[in-house]
């Protein structure tokens, strides 16, 4: 073979390997750089909590909202029983996959068919949920509860909804990663037409208030248990 046609053969290979590479689909971000963490700040506080008691409790699977049961029962117990002040209490719920649905709102819920993706259904409709039925206080908005017996249904300490438990200072960890998997699981399975890139974005701007995303959640519950100190708790 001729150095013109070895030549030719190879300008011709870079060409078909260029007009690929720009005619594919953009990549997904599932790897946040540190540029794009907009929330770096405030995990890093958070994770060198100066509390003495650290709790992270991860869940993967909703499971009927067990972590938020568990949340609850961790901060009475350690209240009640074991006499620990709250302010030296922090617990996490540290949420990916499924669960990582409980941290948005009911926008989210709505217009990506949360409910019927997970087959949770609502309470109040038997159908499948079409907002984030984990979240809202049975205590209204300003949270007035009717009793202040801990072990009244009616008081903070049995409330097992998200925005219960962050009033009594839990903080909740969102996956990036688990968002960007659930976005391309969403639009096949609804055949939606939307990008993913579109619908991650989307997602992630209608968190539920006082959520912290963390680029990839198994990193942060390695930083959480290393650098914070924080015990680690699977929730299943």
């Amino acid at each position: 073979m001729s150095e013109f046609s070895r030549r030719t053969m190879l300008g011709g290979a870079v060409a078909a390997a260029a007009a690929t590479m720009w005619s594919e689909p953009v990549r997904a971000q599932y790897v946040w750089q540190k540029t794009d963490w907009q929330q770096a700040a405030e995990f890093d506080a958070l994770a060198h909590s100066p509390r003495r008691i650290k709790q992270a409790l991860h869940a993967f699977t909703v499971s009927d909202g067990r972590v938020l049961r568990t949340a609850k029962n961790s901060l009475n117990g350690l209240r009640f029983a074991m006499g620990a002040a709250a302010d030296q209490v922090q617990v996490v719920c540290a949420l990916n996959g499924p669960a990582n649905l409980m941290n948005y709102s009911d926008y989210v819920w709505q217009k990506y068919r949360i409910g019927e993706w997970l087959k949770e259904s609502d309470p109040k409709t038997g159908e499948p949920a079409v907002r984030n039925i984990f979240y809202a206080s049975k205590a209204g908005p300003s949270l007035a509860y009717a009793s202040d017996d801990p072990s009244s249904p009616d008081s903070s300490y049995q409330d097992t909804t998200v925005q219960g438990l962050q009033a009594r200072g839990i903080k909740f960890l969102s996956c990036h990663s688990s968002i960007e998997e659930a976005a391309r699981s969403i639009i096949k399975q609804f055949n939606l037409s939307a990008q993913p890139e579109d619908v991650v974005k989307d997602m992630q701007a209608h968190t539920v208030p006082g959520v912290i995303m963390v680029p990839a959640l198994a990193a942060a519950l390695a930083l959480l248990q290393s650098d914070g100190h924080y015990s680690y708790m699977a929730v299943s």
